[in-house]
Parts: structure tokens; C-alpha cells; sequence
């Protein structure tokens, strides 16, 4: 019965010559929705509501073009025989470090231009960048990538997966672990916390660095499980590397920021509110 499992089609809609995936549309909703959650807190904020929007249109494709040159870069040795497939975003291979780090620069340069506070566009955008990457996780799991090691079919009823999970884990005759569903759950829960917090008396930053923090924790340990990870040694993982740095790195800015009184404003305050106190 195995033998005759077939994978979902990456296919989303053929028009003509025009063929659009699944993983793109399955990232474009993360990233649209992520808008929507990011611009109507923009304007309780005090914000413009098109501050997001034309973050957006710079911030994505930054990320995006950031993302695949991180991975590409780590995979030269194929890369380099193949150069025809580097811009082929659409069959994976994008690293979410790689876009992390292009959107940040993107909007730190973007918050300097528009005369607005980087730390306050973080917090903002950080519920919708942790949502984000939940979603897009799905679109590992119609390119049947970023799975972890096998695992039997048994395991996978044990866990009360639905059979299309499981069914589409099942790659070259083999079952694998749904790490991209592990990640995914341990981001919604994420963004469930950030939302919370930002109902919370935390100082400006600390949402944001709260993400960094949370998202670290949960990469570090479904990256152990992963079988197609980029690898910095035979024994380092890059994305468990740079998943511990970010964790050390953000909890040192919390508490210099705290202590040097950087970070004196709350979030839930605006600088008009702030400078009458």
C-alpha cells in the first residue's frame, strides 16, 4: 500500500508558461498576513498605516535575495556546478537567518531614513514575522523538504497526524520526521506568546528580542532532528550555531539596554507620552 503513495502536487496554478507553486503562494499568504497583523498595530502605535507597506515592498525581496545567497553560499560545492538552478527560489533552499538578517539591515537603514525608532518597527513586526515563518514552513512541507530522520509509519499515527502529513512524509520509500510541523507549532505558539506580551509593560525592544529568543530556542533543537542541514563543521550545525549566538546576543541587549536606560520607554508608550513624563 506504501509503494503506492503519491506526494501532493507542488503545483499550484498552471497558466500557459506560467507555473506558480505552492511554496510561493503558501510564503506570499505568511507574508500578507503578517502585513495585515503588522499595519493595524503600526497605527495604534501612533504610525502611519502605509509605514509596513512601503517596508514591505523593500524588506521582501531584500530577504528574500539575502536568504538564498546565506544557503547558496553554504552549498557552493553544488552551486558552483550548477550555477543555472541559484535563482530558483521556487524549488527551496532559502535560509531564514540569511532573511533575517537582510530584513533587519533593511529596516534599520529604512528607520533611519523615515526618522522613526528601529527598536519600535521591531516590536511591531515581530508577531508577524514569527506567524510568518509558521506559515512558511508549509511550504517546506509541500516541497517535502526540511524533514528530519526516518521514523516508521507507526510513530507518525502515535503522534495523531492527519494521513495527508503523513503520507506526504513519505519520501523514496521511506517515512521521515515532520521537523517543518514541529517548527511550525513551536512559531504559532510564538506568536500566540508575542501577542501577549505585547499587551505587557515591556520596554521597547524587548518584544522583538523576546522573538529572537524564542524562535532561537525552538530552531536550535528541531535543527538536531534535520537531515539537510547547513553545516559550518562535520559536527556544527550553522542554523544551531547561529540559533545560540542570537539567544546570547539578545539577552546581553536586554540587560545593557536595561541597565544603561536605553530601553527606558515601555512599548505600550508613545514618544509624545514618554517626553510629558
Amino acid at each position: 500500500m506504501e509503494a503506492t503513495i503519491q506526494p501532493l502536487d507542488r503545483v499550484f496554478l498552471e497558466i500557459g508558461p506560467l507555473t506558480v507553486y505552492w511554496y510561493g503562494v503558501i510564503i506570499g499568504a505568511g507574508v500578507l498576513l503578517g502585513l495585515y497583523i503588522a499595519t493595524r498595530e503600526s497605527v495604534r502605535r501612533g504610525l502611519s498605516k502605509d509605514t509596513f507597506v512601503d517596508l514591505i515592498l523593500f524588506a521582501v525581496p531584500i530577504a528574500i535575495i539575502c536568504a538564498r545567497i546565506y544557503y547558496v553560499s553554504f552549498e557552493w560545492g553544488y552551486y558552483s556546478k550548477h550555477l543555472n538552478e541559484i535563482p530558483q527560489v521556487w524549488q527551496g533552499g532559502i535560509a531564514i537567518h540569511g532573511g533575517l538578517i537582510g530584513g533587519v539591515l533593511t529596516a534599520i537603514v529604512y528607520s533611519k531614513v523615515k526618522k522613526i525608532s528601529f527598536w519600535k518597527l521591531a516590536d511591531i513586526a515581530a508577531p508577524s514575522l514569527i506567524l510568518g515563518q509558521a506559515i512558511g514552513r508549509w511550504g517546506n512541507f509541500m516541497n517535502q523538504e526540511a524533514h528530519g530522520g526516518p521514523v516508521t509509519r507507526a510513530f507518525l499515527e502515535g503522534l495523531h497526524l492527519p494521513n495527508f502529513i503523513i503520507n506526504q512524509m513519505y519520501i523514496n520509500g521511506t517515512y521521515y520526521h515532520p521537523t517543518f510541523l514541529y517548527e511550525s507549532l513551536w512559531d504559532f505558539a510564538g506568536f500566540i506568546l508575542l501577542m501577549v506580551l505585547r499587551r505587557t509593560s515591556l520596554r521597547k525592544g524587548e518584544i522583538f528580542l523576546s522573538y529572537l529568543i524564542w524562535y532561537s530556542v525552538g530552531r536550535f533543537f528541531v535543527e538536531g532532528l534535520r537531515t539537510d542541514s547547513l553545516m559550518l563543521t562535520h559536527t556544527l550545525r550553522i542554523a544551531q550555531v547561529v540559533s545560540l549566538a542570537l539567544i546570547v546576543i539578545a539577552i546581553i541587549l536586554i540587560i545593557i539596554r536595561r541597565v544603561t536606560g536605553m530601553s527606558k520607554q515601555k512599548y505600550l508608550e508613545n514618544e509624545e507620552e514618554q517626553s510629558k513624563a
